[in-house]
């Protein structure tokens, strides 16, 4: 969908540390680009609609549109035009 994350142990997760049983979300990524608060409110929504939609193609691609729009109007820096 756009979106990338890590897979991450959940800490006291009764699971091997190889088996990852959550994500982080690294904001790093999308401060560089520009990316404030307005935005991640926009993108919470988007990784919740896919991970309750995960056999929906049609919500994925739908998610995918509206990243790559976002994205748009936060080119990635020293890559602009």
């Amino acid at each position: 969908m756009g979106i990338n994350v890590n897979r991450n142990a959940i800490p006291f997760d009764r699971r091997r540390p190889q088996i990852a049983s959550g994500i982080r979300l690294g904001t790093p990524a999308v401060t560089s680009r520009g990316f404030g608060p307005e935005e991640m409110r926009r993108i919470a929504p988007l990784i919740v609609k896919v991970l309750t939609n995960l056999d929906d193609d049609s919500v994925k691609r739908e998610v995918h549109r509206e990243v790559e729009g976002i994205c748009r109007q936060f080119p990635l820096p020293g890559l602009e035009g």
